[in-house]
């Protein structure tokens, strides 16, 4: 069936838009026929006209939420794209729940709208396809993709939670979705019209993150103030200095006052923190305070690692090729054998090491379908390469790994600047505690174990709040 043959009905009360969807599909070859209400639209779809249905949400006559499930039980296979200036989260949701193909937010780009149509009108005639691709669509439309039963413990947990406004502490490894889980917190809970701020704390240097984060005496606002009336989101909170941890402390119990200039008042936070890193560890490491958990720890949600809902990688492969393709990346389908080799990986970069593969493949391979040999290619080629050694790894192979997992993990690849600072921090801090604790705290050894001079050991010792602590031999 060539575009010609195809009718899309469009329904708007806006005569402008109307005018330019009208014109748009007609220019590409499409019958097209426009109404401005849903009974008309009603009308049509039951006598059997139209291969596609694009319309507003608001109608004057009815919400198109409400019509939809007759256009379902109608005519089950026509697709529908439902559009919205209300474009947020729960009409996304909505939108999804009702059975649309698509959903598209106002004011929307044309080439946006056109291409939806064609995957609409384009779809799979096999039903279980169709409904695989018409999932893809609204998946990648929402920020947590699953349908796995660890994701529907989470999806209850933020359920309960949303209009609960406590604290909250993520946990979970790197990759799997922690800001994704914070942000819908925040978009669907009561503080949705203020600000969503957020502060990594493993990407901000140790002595800034005081300043980051409550600000200057001079009035430049740190970031709890910026989030007043909102949400504040602490990323990595493991690696919060231990004076700073103090600070929010007593922020928090409001036995140190933190004003906002404007309003004169403190600051009105919903705070949300989250961590890969084991707190309770750190907190017998002596790194962490055990008071500061408990104040956050208010109501706990782990995410679970990929590989422990596995079900749900076909779903995301499928979102994150429309999500790629939606960016300017080549349109891609992706077979079933390709996604059984998909669910067999580890993923040890979670969600964000699968999205990066797709993005990956996108950019790489001319073939319009992805299968099994290119998924394998690419798996292997990612695969470090002290995998296929014998014996243990050296340290520069474990930290060569540990650093390609922290790069995998950014979003597009790249870490924030100061990454040289922050790696050597990292090394430091636990090679001169550890022998510190082998000599017992005496400095003097410990300094000549290390090849540094015994004042640069204080300093260091200062400068990366290392624990003066007693080791047992």
């Amino acid at each position: 069936m060539n575009a010609a043959s195809k009718k899309i009905l469009i329904a708007d009360d806006d005569a402008s838009i109307r005018l330019v969807l009208s014109q748009a599909f007609t220019r590409l070859g499409y019958q097209v026929r426009a109404t401005g209400n849903a009974a008309t639209l009603l009308k049509w779809v039951s006598e059997g006209e139209g291969d596609l249905v694009i319309t507003d949400v608001v109608m004057p006559d009815e919400n198109v939420f409400d019509v939809l499930p007759r256009i379902r039980k109608e005519r089950p296979k026509l697709p529908v794209i439902v559009m919205s200036a209300q474009n947020n989260l729960i009409t996304a949701v909505n939108a999804a729940e009702v059975g649309a193909f698509d959903y598209i937010p106002k004011p929307f780009d044309l080439d946006d709208m056109t291409n939806a149509a064609r995957r609409a009108l384009s779809r799979p005639a096999d039903p279980e396809a169709a409904r695989a691709q018409a999932r893809a669509v609204r998946d990648d439309r929402l920020p947590l993709i699953g349908r796995s039963g660890p994701m529907q413990e989470v999806y209850r947990t933020i359920a309960r939670l949303v209009g609960a406004d406590l604290t909250v502490l993520l946990s979970g490894e790197s990759g799997t979705g922690k800001e994704l889980v914070a942000r819908a917190l925040h978009d669907m809970g009561r503080r949705r019209d203020g600000k969503f701020v957020t502060i990594n704390l493993a990407a901000v240097p140790r002595e800034r993150v005081e300043t980051e984060l409550f600000g200057k005496e001079d009035g430049d606002v740190g970031k709890l103030i910026e989030a007043d009336g909102g949400t504040l989101f602490l990323d990595e909170i493991g690696d919060m200095p231990l004076d700073a941890q103090t600070r929010l402390l007593r922020v928090i119990d409001g036995s140190e006052p933190a004003l906002n200039p404007k309003t004169s008042r403190r600051p009105n936070v919903r705070i949300i923190a989250a961590t890969n890193r084991d707190l309770r560890g750190l907190i017998r490491e002596g790194l962490f305070r055990e008071d500061l958990f408990f104040r956050l720890n208010v109501a706990p949600l782990r995410l679970p690692p990929l590989r422990d809902r596995a079900d749900d990688i076909p779903d995301l492969a499928r979102a994150f090729l429309l999500r790629a393709n939606r960016e300017g990346l080549p349109s891609k389908t992706i077979d079933a054998a390709a996604l059984d080799r998909l669910k067999q990986h580890p993923w040890p970069g979670n969600v964000r090491e699968l999205e990066n593969l797709v993005r990956r493949i996108c950019a790489l391979y001319g073939e319009d379908l992805i299968t099994a040999r290119i998924v394998e290619r690419e798996l292997v080629d990612q695969q470090p390469a002290a995998h296929g050694e014998v014996g243990p790894a050296t340290l520069a192979q474990l930290v060569e790994r540990k650093l390609s997992s922290y790069f995998a993990d950014q979003p597009d690849g790249i870490p924030p600047t100061g990454l040289y600072d922050r790696v050597l921090e990292e090394v430091e801090r636990p090679l001169i505690q550890l022998t510190l604790s082998a000599t017992r705290g005496n400095q003097v050894r410990a300094a000549e174990i290390l090849g540094l001079n015994r004042n640069t050991l204080r300093k260091k010792i200062s400068d990366l709040g290392v624990e003066m602590q007693r080791g047992r031999r």
